[in-house]
């Protein structure tokens, strides 16, 4: 007779999907060959296992492993402790800002604190252990045949992520407009949910005042981001700040050419530079614009192809749960 697996239970408690979402629904089928693994709560794709199902496990004191990812969910979890919970909290840090005093008091209860890169470690006054993300790389991949019939330029640009100022798209808009004026063959696609509709009239406005309108093309949120990467020659991810930034890790590994700030996220930890990719510092503009410029003039070599392999060597989502269940297990 077959012994039982161990029980896993990862959390998620928030109705907009997120790189959050992605990162755990990434994993997840990795954990059912040697888990029972469920997810509870609501807003992701997987197995399910409903609050009552999880206060039995509770109460008829099953052991078992929770990893938690936000503070509400943390807070079910302490509850579930109260309860008389055996269970052993896992407890991932996603944003690179120093921790609020609730989401300390919150982190110090979790039996392993994970932190997504080491500039967010430093950040945590108490130990922890760095996990980061993975990208599905049969899924995230190359596609030379893929063409979005909508571009109409030959070459196209992509930045793709919430549109919000602190995704540097605007700063983006203002380098890229005087370059773009004198390469017609190039596009740039901004694609992402907005979240104030007054940032989005903000980049229309630059897009006007430097009559690049038929050069520019703004995308909703879509579920076909794959395609976009695949596309495109050349992803650029102006962050100011990131959690981890599955933006740059799954365009490098669909083959394309990156350019990201540096120090923001994985960024400079997922980039050897100028070898899979180009980093930029955040408020260096003459940097990014002689990158772009350089990209657009076909003398800035094209890295995807060693970007697509660093990824699959380093940062595939099998590699990260192979380490969280390393964790679990322990």
């Amino acid at each position: 007779m077959k012994p039982k697996k161990p029980i896993l239970v990862h959390t998620h408690f928030h109705r907009r999907r997120t790189g959050l979402t992605r990162s755990v629904e990434n994993v997840f089928p990795f954990f059912l060959d040697e888990f029972d693994a469920y997810i509870y709560g609501y807003g992701v794709e997987g197995r399910k296992i409903s609050f009552s199902q999880v206060l039995k496990l509770v109460l008829s004191r099953t052991y078992f492993v929770m990893h938690c990812h936000r503070n509400n969910e943390l807070m079910r979890a302490l509850l579930f402790r109260l309860l008389g919970g055996e269970f052993k909290l896992i407890a991932t840090r996603h944003a690179e800002s120093k921790p609020s005093g609730l989401t300390n008091f919150l982190l110090k209860k979790s039996d392993v604190v994970i932190a997504l890169t080491n500039a967010m470690q430093e950040k945590l006054a108490y130990p922890s252990e760095v996990v980061g993300h993975g990208v599905v790389i049969d899924t995230f991949k190359p596609n030379k045949e893929e063409h979005r019939k909508e571009i109409k330029q030959k070459y196209s640009l992509t930045c793709a992520g919430r549109v919000r100022k602190s995704k540097g798209q605007k700063v983006l808009l203002e380098t890229i407009s005087p370059i773009l004026k004198k390469h017609s063959d190039w596009a740039l696609v901004i694609v992402g949910k907005v979240d104030k509709p007054e940032f989005l009239t903000e980049l229309k406005a630059i897009v006007a005042q430097n009559q690049i309108e038929n050069q520019v093309y703004f995308v909703k949120e879509t579920p076909d981001i794959i395609s976009y990467y695949q596309s495109t020659h050349s992803v650029i991810v102006p962050s100011f700040t990131e959690g981890f930034s599955l933006v740059c890790a799954e365009a490098m590994a669909c083959g394309c050419n990156v350019i990201a700030t540096r120090n923001v996220g994985v960024h400079s930890d997922i980039i050897q530079e100028k070898k899979n990719g180009y980093l930029f510092d955040i408020n260096d503009t003459n940097e990014l614009s002689g990158l772009l410029e350089n990209l657009c003039e076909g003398t800035l070599p094209h890295l995807g192809l060693a970007a697509e392999q660093s990824i699959a060597k380093h940062w595939s989502a099998q590699i990260e749960a192979n380490n969280l269940m390393a964790i679990y297990k322990r």
